[in-house]
């Protein structure tokens, strides 16, 4: 059986090196590949695909959010996150959104190839090192309305703008800081934001 993949990162010389390097396996072929988040789902239909490789950022929807869409859309497509960033608290969400597989960019061309085969038989394949690290570090406390204060607060902004742009008065805006600081132990919200980006909570 030929396993037929799809390729989404936004940078094309990824997409081209992974191409390049899954296309000397006799058993895989690349056979779309997209550069947005967004355009996954509709790609992998049009290409019958067996597995989507997915890129974390991407323009239109991130790889977690395009695993969870194939999940529902497309139950019969796996996905795996390949990605640079091997934050502990991103492979605890993509698993949640349906990826079969997570593993960092720098994964020798065998071992890539070798979790697009145990993926595509239904196997759960985890970089061995971000498996251990995202058990330790537990799951996300934040919830989704802390997650969404913290991304605005990563530029430094005042808490006037926050809450302009979150459609929240400023004191109920400080309340939700005041838990994530509690709940990421740093020291104010631009520290509290990048504690949780660093951990993948966002």
């Amino acid at each position: 059986m030929v396993i037929r993949i799809l390729l989404a990162d936004d940078q094309a010389l990824v997409r081209g090196a992974l191409a390049a390097l899954l296309a000397l396996e006799d058993d895989i072929d690349v056979v779309a590949e997209v550069g947005r988040g967004d355009e996954v789902v509709e790609a992998a239909r049009a290409s019958h695909a067996d597995v989507c490789l997915l890129d974390i950022e991407m323009p239109g929807a991130d790889g977690i959010e395009a695993a969870a869409r194939i999940r529902d859309e497309l139950p019969g497509v796996r996905s795996i996150i390949v990605t640079t960033f091997g934050r502990p608290g991103y492979v605890r969400r993509a698993l949640e959104a349906g990826a079969g597989g997570f593993v960092v960019k720098d994964t020798p061309a065998g071992e890539l190839a070798e979790a697009v085969r145990g993926v595509c038989a239904g196997r759960r394949v985890i970089d061995p090192s971000l498996a251990s690290d995202s058990l330790a570090s537990g799951a996300n406390p934040l919830t989704e309305r802390e997650r969404e204060i913290l991304r605005e607060c990563l530029g430094g902004e005042p808490i006037a703008v926050v809450a302009a742009r979150v459609h929240l008065t400023q004191g109920t805006v400080r309340n939700y800081l005041s838990a994530a600081i509690a709940k990421t132990g740093a020291s104010g919200r631009v520290a509290a934001a990048r504690a949780a980006e660093a951990n993948g909570w966002l």
